[in-house]
């Protein structure tokens, strides 16, 4: 009875944590969701000023996910290409456009596909003259040590890119849309947005059902050795009574019968 007692007392814990694992999973997508959809929508507000975000030489505060517009001249020898991991043959077209301050930004101007082992600022050239320009502005990407051939990078990378280029850079790259990004004979493929912050009270919410959860399992586990506890020392006392009653009836003295005189 008491093993059967302490499993139920196991079984109600890991259902309950079950049910709150449940819970906060629950929160947390509603969580990555939120933040999600303010990535989205930050990317289809308004357009700004890339310089007004973003001036070259100076941190981006509140300009990553946004469409930016910006002008200048492409200058085709600054031009690499990262291929596509996921795509082999596959590239991403990064130029630099020379704003009048004189201060650059790193393009990708779109994708295309290249015969294999493609090397050098090869790919379609950019647009000559002054041009007008509009795209979603993204942070610098991660470093990736994939090898690649010369000309070419694995990600994007300001840092590596304003050691070869000779203007100072922005602290991040613009993708163009896809409009204009056709119309430079390049094919468009949508960036992954920059991570937002969902509601923060969903993550606090998705971290309490899981601490619940942990507490749960712990209060189980506790009821089974309480009831384990209880058992034996109820067995204890019962094997003490059984000693003292057996003591009891070793020790008793045992009187003699009373003669008695029988009368004539």
């Amino acid at each position: 009875m008491t093993r059967f007692k302490q499993a139920a007392a196991i079984t109600v814990g890991l259902v309950g944590a079950v049910v709150m694992l449940w819970l906060g999973l629950w929160q947390y997508r509603v969580y990555v969701e939120s933040g999600s959809e303010a990535a989205r929508q930050r990317a289809v507000e308004n357009t700004v000023a890339l310089q007004q975000v973003a001036p070259a030489g100076r941190e981006v505060t509140d300009g990553f996910g946004r469409i930016v517009t910006f002008r200048g001249s492409y200058d085709p020898g600054s031009q690499i290409l990262v291929p596509d991991p996921d795509d082999p043959g596959r590239y991403r077209v990064v130029t630099a456009l020379v704003q009048s301050d004189g201060t650059a930004v790193p393009v990708v101007r779109g994708t295309f596909t290249g015969p294999a082992g493609l090397s050098g600022p090869d790919g379609p050239p950019p647009p000559t003259g002054t041009v007008a320009q509009q795209g979603l502005l993204l942070p610098s990407e991660p470093t990736d040590d994939t090898p690649v051939a010369a000309g070419q990078l694995s990600t994007v990378r300001v840092s590596v890119l304003a050691q070869t280029w000779p203007w100072p850079l922005t602290a991040g790259f613009v993708t163009l849309d896809q409009p204009l990004a056709a119309a430079q004979g390049l094919e468009y493929r949508e960036p992954e947005l920059p991570r937002e912050g969902g509601e923060l009270r969903n993550g606090a919410y998705a971290m309490q059902w899981w601490v619940f959860a942990a507490f749960s399992v712990g209060m189980g586990v506790k009821a089974a050795r309480d009831i384990g506890r209880t058992a034996d020392e109820q067995s204890d006392e019962n094997e003490q009574a059984a000693d003292d009653v057996a003591a009891e009836s070793e020790t008793e003295p045992i009187e003699a019968p009373v003669a008695t005189k029988e009368t004539p």
